[in-house]
């Protein structure tokens, strides 16, 4: 799990922040968009919430390292996320408004 922003530019839909979820068996991700920074507790309780009714299952841990050093599976997603997104944005020249459409697509692909 990382909070992360990948452009100074707000999205279309007011959007300052991307929150990327990885499964650490899996290695699915799920993708949030935020206003702030803020929001992340309340995001993190819906999809805990969520998973454990789907799984029928309790969440066991949720790590939160302190270092990016230490968090090398979700930094590397948000890298391969920010760049597939920047791609896209590139090849399609749309303005930077619509990355949180880009990322979403580059996590869904």
């Amino acid at each position: 799990m990382d909070l992360f922003v990948p452009t100074n530019v707000m999205s279309m839909g007011k959007k300052s922040y991307c929150l990327v979820i990885t499964d650490d068996y899996t290695r699915f991700s799920w993708v949030y968009f935020l206003r702030r920074k803020d929001e992340t507790a309340e995001i993190l309780k819906s999809y805990i919430l969520r998973v454990e009714n789907q799984s029928n299952q309790k969440v066991k841990i949720i790590s939160a390292p302190r270092t990016p050093q230490q968090n090398g599976v979700a930094e590397r997603r948000n890298r391969t996320l920010i760049e597939s997104a920047r791609s896209m944005m590139a090849d399609s020249k749309l303005p930077l408004t619509f990355w949180d459409e880009a990322v979403s697509t580059a996590c869904y692909v």
